[in-house]
């Protein structure tokens, strides 16, 4: 069984972990909680942006619609950690698997602050003459190669994976959001 890595003297700090880990350091790693407390701390800012979304759908009486967006909304956002938390219990990395759902959920802020500043240089290029075309097109395919290096990085450094195995979770969990996520809009339409 593996060890989880030491804790900070220091108390941890989750601005700084996510810094760290936006730029590749695997001691931000350490700033993230390995306790169940601090993964649903992670999960609460993740659940709250859709939770307005749908009070205020309730509000305006789209009742059903909004409990399906809210359902829908937290099978995908619960997707990574569940599918992640199967394959390190498969390969026997279950007690480093909290500090890893942690700063994974964490992570995803970091993808959109990127998301923000890559916008923002963006901008600044089609002002100078760039397409919007290939501007969206940069921003997609710099944002998805990120946001899966995100993910790699974190699967193979905290729950201490090869890096083949930290590709397959990478993809595994990847694979099972988009479905979740486009699956029942596919079904339903055909």
């Amino acid at each position: 069984m593996t060890q989880p890595p030491r804790e900070p003297r220091a108390a941890p700090n989750v601005i700084v972990g996510m810094w760290r880990i936006a730029r590749g350091r695997r001691d931000g790693l350490l700033q993230f909680g390995n306790t169940p407390q601090a993964f649903l701390g992670s999960l609460a800012p993740l659940i709250a942006f859709p939770l307005v979304g749908v009070v205020v759908m309730l509000l305006r009486g789209a009742g059903l619609s909004a409990l399906a967006y809210f359902a829908l909304t937290l099978c995908i956002l619960l997707a990574p950690a569940a599918i992640s938390f199967e394959l390190a219990r498969f390969w026997d990395r279950d007690a480093l698997w909290l500090r890893f759902a942690t700063a994974f959920n964490w992570g995803q802020w970091v993808v959109a602050i990127v998301l923000m500043l890559v916008l923002t240089v963006l901008s600044i290029a089609v002002g100078a003459g760039l397409s919007e075309h290939a501007a969206v097109a940069v921003l997609m395919l710099g944002l998805a190669c990120y946001a899966l290096w995100l993910h790699w990085f974190l699967a193979r450094h905290a729950l201490q994976l090869s890096p083949f195995r930290a590709a397959l979770m990478v993809v595994a969990m990847n694979a099972a959001t988009v479905l979740l996520g486009v699956g029942p809009r596919l079904l339903s339409a055909g």
